[in-house]
């Protein structure tokens, strides 16, 4: 054995040094496996830091958590080569290469249940639309809208991870007075007609209010959505620190004005529009669609109606004031020193007010709240929280979906979880937009009372 051990082999390298080179990268590998099942490991890593400069671990530890929740078989071959790579040169001939082996495929057992879960997804936002809607509530879909499509395996191996150059045609636009910051771009197919009075989904970015734009983020869903007639808004809005809370819902109040005004000249109906983003955007598409003609966030234009007819929150922030004290323990730092600009004790009303679940109401619109439950930086108990709080008290549909192994920013991802997330949301809004044609119908007709919910 220590003839074996110290044999010569590729670089220079011993038996031995591959062995323990085949520890360490499984150690690794083990690590990130288990870091794509929940988010303890991630969370425990970070604790030693103080305050925000715990991002410095916890944002790159959530990258490779969420590379791994939604691309488990790539990340497997990956590994599975890199250790093939280091048998070839000797690995094995050690005894820590074998101890390396059997650790490496630990984790890989934990990558095929990672796939499980992430296949899993579709059952779950299935049973959600179930429970809010109805079990029969398919049967008022058309059918290319209700169809669960089997992925296939370019799905899976050769995803696309933008549609972007096909579905925009309109870059740019000017909602607002703060330049690059109040501009928006709009998606169509490019044969939809301009008197069309297609459904609008307007795309609000993340980014914990201080990053972002409206490229990069929410294309699988821009673009399916597109692909199916809507016309969908992706805007800016003003970021901290630069511009303080509330700038923040101010600029999507303006862009729900503009787009009011504005849409049907590009082929979108004005009198529907349904609110999505994920993150920060989560928060204020929450909050726009519970605060509609809010003059406190409407200075300037408090006549200007911004009113939606759905909402689809993905994994946001409901109450800055984590009244649940389930909040990672650096947000309230973080929203005090960069967003707000004031701590709770010195702007109470304000961290209040700003909070979707202050809002919940009777008459809220629809609303599909979406979190995973390994999310790093935002919390699944205060969504399903939320999402409790909303449909304890409204008229209208409140569906949540709580998917296992969803890391956050997932979406972004054109992952098989990502895909069969789309598509809910898909039957969700088409579900609304459909009972919405019916009731105006029933009131153009006099069959229905106009003030009813």
């Amino acid at each position: 054995m220590n003839q074996l051990s110290h044999r010569r082999g590729h670089h220079g390298k011993t038996d031995a040094s591959y062995g323990r080179s085949l520890v360490r990268r499984a150690l690794t590998w083990i690590l990130i496996s288990a870091m794509a099942q929940s988010r303890r490991p991630t969370r425990a890593l970070a604790r030693p830091l103080p305050g925000l400069s715990s991002a410095a671990a916890v944002v790159p530890l959530t990258l490779a958590s969420l590379v791994v929740s939604e691309f488990p078989m790539h990340v497997l071959i990956a590994e599975s080569a890199a250790a093939l790579t280091l048998a070839r040169r000797g690995a094995l001939r050690h005894r820590s290469g074998v101890v390396g082996l059997l650790i490496a495929v630990g984790a890989w057992v934990q990558l095929f249940a990672v796939r499980q879960r992430a296949r899993n997804a579709s059952g779950i936002l299935e049973a959600s639309l179930q429970s809010a809607l109805g079990r029969d509530y398919q049967g008022s879909l058309t059918p290319d809208c209700g169809i669960e499509r089997p992925a296939t395996w370019r799905d899976v191996w050769l995803p696309r991870f933008t549609e972007r150059s096909r579905y925009l045609l309109h870059e740019n636009l000017s909602y607002g007075d703060r330049g690059i910051r109040n501009n928006l771009d709009i998606w169509r197919r490019n044969d939809l007609p301009l008197d069309a009075r297609a459904p609008v989904l307007i795309q609000i970015h993340g980014s914990a209010w201080t990053k972002g734009s409206k490229r990069g983020q929410g294309y699988p869903l821009m673009a399916h959505m597109a692909e199916r007639g809507w016309v969908c808004v992706a805007i800016n809005y003003s970021l901290a620190p630069a511009a303080h809370w509330p700038a923040h819902i101010i600029d999507t109040k303006r862009a729900i004005a503009w787009v009011k005004r504005e849409i049907a000249t590009y082929g979108g109906d004005p009198e529907f529009i349904a609110v999505t983003g994920g993150s920060a955007g989560g928060h204020l598409s929450a909050l726009a669609a519970l605060s509609a003609n809010d003059p406190v966030f409407q200075p300037g234009f408090e006549d200007a109606d911004t009113s939606v007819q759905a909402a689809v929150p993905l994994y946001g922030v409901y109450d800055l004031l984590d009244r649940a004290g389930d909040s990672p323990p650096q947000q309230e730092e973080f929203l005090t020193k960069i967003v707000i600009g004031a701590s709770q004790d010195e702007a109470h009303e304000i961290w209040d007010h700003g909070s979707p679940l202050s809002h919940v109401r009777p008459d809220a619109p629809p609303m599909f709240v979406i979190h995973g439950d390994i999310d790093t930086f935002t919390n699944h108990e205060q969504a399903r929280a939320f999402a409790q709080a909303l449909s304890a008290v409204s008229r209208n549909p409140v569906a949540y979906a709580e998917l296992p192994g969803a890391q956050h920013s997932f979406d972004v991802m054109p992952s098989v979880r990502t895909s069969a997330t789309v598509r809910a949301i898909d039957r969700f809004l088409t579900f609304v937009q459909r009972k919405a044609d019916v009731r105006i119908t029933e009131v153009l007709e006099g069959h229905a009372d106009p003030a009813a919910g």
